[in-house]
């Protein structure tokens, strides 16, 4: 395999965790392969007509607490002369977001976008799940306060979380005899626009809630993140606790299900989430826990990425 062109689109290098960034690792094993590599942050590029261009960095990484990363001289370049761009910034969902796909659209696929802008501003994470409503617990997208109330009425203990948040912000439980909703939606709706996510709480989230990477929709590996005593969030940025684990029947059905939508669509790096054999999320902006797994499983997960990128530079 030829030497490729990699951009990467990520926050700045300087603030990640190298012990359990996802996109580190993916840098990693690039450079490890003899590919080149180029950092920038999404505000470093521009549209010139029709012409993708940003101001990047040569970089060099490695597994170094405190000198993790080396840059080379700033340069201009077009986005088109890339072999690949790595989109791996991390959420919010927002304006910018959406319109930086838009941006990377105009690039892809020649230059090789992961994931495909197109498919990544079609289906965040919380609404492409919705096409899957029986693998879920019963679950609202909803700006309308009466329909969550008489959701809550039927399914007292819920779950209700901003619709396009991340790293668990946001997340609340609201018990039967929790009088806080109203305040809660009020809330809510004076910060944002957005609707609303209200999901049936599902106690099995106690024994974690399982994160399993799919690679061109094809589950590869997974970990259990168990939430922290008094916090009903599973997220390893809100304090979760990553442990090893086995895909179950029912998992394997759930990948199976959604496998092909995520391989038609260009989703070649996702990560979904399954509680009690529900599945809640389809992470496909910024999916994280590569290093877990190699550290629990001993699968290069970031490799297999690669092997995919390759073959598909290839043909």
């Amino acid at each position: 395999m030829k030497s490729l062109k990699i951009a990467v689109q990520m926050d700045p290098l300087h603030s990640i965790d190298i012990t359990g960034d996802s996109t580190f690792a993916l840098m990693l094993e690039a450079q490890s392969r003899g590919h080149q590599l180029w950092h920038y942050e999404v505000p470093h590029m521009w549209l010139d007509g029709a012409r993708l261009k940003a101001r990047v960095k040569p970089v060099t990484v490695q597994a170094v607490h405190g000198a993790h990363y080396t840059f080379g001289e700033e340069t201009l370049i077009e986005l088109a002369d890339m072999d690949v761009v790595l989109m791996r910034q991390d959420p919010p969902f927002d304006m910018a977001y959406i319109t930086a796909t838009h941006m990377l659209e105009h690039i892809h696929p020649k230059t090789l976008v992961v994931n495909n802008p197109v498919a990544v501003r079609n289906a965040p994470e919380k609404l492409l799940v919705m096409h899957f409503p029986e693998l879920m617990p019963p679950t609202l997208v909803t700006w309308d306060r009466e329909s969550i109330r008489a959701f809550r009425a039927e399914h007292k203990d819920i779950i209700v979380k901003p619709l396009f948040g991340n790293g668990g912000i946001g997340v609340f439980r609201i018990k039967p005899d929790d009088e806080n909703l109203g305040s809660l939606l009020d809330m809510f709706f004076a910060a944002s626009r957005e609707p609303l996510m209200v999901q049936r709480y599902e106690a099995a989230v106690r024994q974690g809630d399982k994160r399993i990477i799919l690679i061109d929709g094809e589950p590869l590996g997974a970990i259990n993140r168990v939430p922290a005593e008094g916090d009903s969030r599973s997220n390893m940025h809100a304090g979760g606790t990553p442990e090893p684990t086995k895909l179950t029947e029912r998992e394997h059905e759930i990948c199976a299900a959604i496998g092909p939508t995520l391989k038609a669509q260009g989703l070649l790096f996702t990560g979904i989430d399954v509680i009690g054999g529900y599945l809640t999320e389809i992470n496909v902006t910024s999916p994280t826990g590569l290093q877990q797994i190699a550290r629990f499983d001993n699968l290069n997960l970031a490799a297999a990425i690669w092997e995919r990128i390759e073959v598909l530079r290839a043909g």
